[in-house]
């Protein structure tokens, strides 16, 4: 290793370690190679999770300064290091022997021209190398494409593989973006923030060899994958309730309509009263599901965990409460005028057996207003409450 003083580092490379005694001298003493060989001035911290094996000793005798990281999870090792860690320029990877940290020079000069974070690719797409053996075919063909589709779908990052664990960055500027999460979706989170900070994200192509260990992953694969999962919706709200909500408050609307003035028969197939009732259903549902969307879009930006939005600001600056009981009133008046009009229409009828189809298109109009009509009431309060934390 390039010996220094602190102020003048320039790569720290931190790995995190848990009980990875077999390879973790041979990944320091790569990492010393790395930077001596690039002439780089740099430290290697390998940040402990717990390791009952004597990983500490072994990195430390190779050269590392290990730091210890009492609560658990990958990301909460990672977090540890890279607050520990001294360099303007953070390289991080595994401590299985899978990845080469030789191949720092392809990221420090992407770091070195302005960008923020670089990611290593393995995915050929990205012309990266996966070799024989070093990935499972459900993380290779299913997981990883699925969730980095996702994850470019959500929010347009310009990633091929959202999940490697070689990547480097600015410190200051991942440091910047708070990140919280302890487990595996901590790799999905530094590339969600980055792209929502609007930061300068870039891709290297690496190499993934099978890890050098005898024993099985820390990964475990339907966990962590959804964890990942869970992670990018609670992160894009208009995925998880603006468009569902949108499209399930469309597509009854349209169905509502059709069937209000009577049957709708499309070949073979007649649409009635039953088809009316789950178009009600689907409106009540959808308007509710994108108010949702709100309340999840204002709680999110008020605690700092996604950026500010100007629509929903203007939205909460206004008069929410009055506006939805202005809305809900004039609602569930409606309701409760089509439901008194379906009353008239049975005393007229002596009290007496009704058709139930024409009755039924009198009744699902009003009980569907009066149920808009509640919740938008509802929702114009609680849009208040959070518009005087949003301020």
């Amino acid at each position: 290793m390039v010996e220094t003083l602190v102020a003048d580092l320039e790569v720290s490379i931190v790995i995190p370690c848990l009980n990875e005694a077999e390879t973790i001298t041979a990944c320091v003493i790569e990492a010393r190679e790395a930077l001596q060989e690039a002439g780089i001035a740099g430290e290697i911290i390998v940040a402990d999770n717990g390791s009952t094996d004597g990983s500490q000793v072994l990195a430390e005798l190779a050269g590392a300064t290990v730091v210890t990281i009492p609560e658990k999870g990958y990301g909460s090792a990672l977090q540890g290091g890279i607050a520990r860690a001294s360099g303007s320029y953070i390289l991080m990877g595994d401590a299985d022997g899978s990845y080469n940290f030789k191949e720092l020079d392809r990221f420090m000069s992407h770091l070195r021209t302005g960008d923020d974070l670089v990611m290593g690719c393995r995915m050929p797409k990205g012309g990266g190398l996966i070799k024989p053996g070093a990935m499972p075919w459900l993380h290779r063909r299913v997981g990883n494409p699925v969730l980095t589709g996702i994850g470019k779908l959500f929010f347009k990052a310009p990633i091929d593989d959202f999940h490697c664990g070689l990547r480097a960055f600015r410190a200051d500027a991942i440091r910047a973006l708070n990140l919280r999460t302890t487990g595996m979706e901590f790799a999905s989170e530094m590339v969600v923030k980055a792209t929502l900070a609007d930061y300068k994200v870039s891709q290297v192509p690496v190499t993934l060899s099978p890890d050098k260990r005898s024993r099985k992953p820390h990964l475990r694969s339907w966990r962590d994958g959804w964890r990942h999962l869970r992670f990018l919706l609670l992160y894009s709200p208009r995925w998880l309730f603006l468009y569902p909500g949108i499209f399930l408050f469309v597509v009854g609307l349209l169905g509502f309509l059709a069937l209000l003035p009577g049957p709708l028969t499309l070949g073979t197939v007649t649409f009635d009263t039953n088809t009316l009732l789950l178009s009600s259903l689907a409106i009540i549902v959808g308007f509710q599901v994108t108010v949702m969307y709100v309340f999840a879009r204002a709680y999110s930006t008020s605690v700092g965990l996604l950026p500010p939005d100007p629509a929903i600001k203007k939205l909460l600056d206004g008069k929410p409460a009055e506006c939805g009981i202005a809305i809900g009133i004039l609602f569930i008046f409606s309701g409760i005028g089509l439901i008194i009009y379906a009353l008239l229409v049975w005393k007229a009828a002596g009290f007496g057996r009704l058709s139930y189809p024409d009755s039924l298109r009198i009744i699902i109009p009003g009980i569907t207003a009066v149920g808009l009509g509640v919740q938008a009431s509802f929702a114009g309060f609680i849009l208040a409450i959070l518009g005087v934390k949003f301020k």
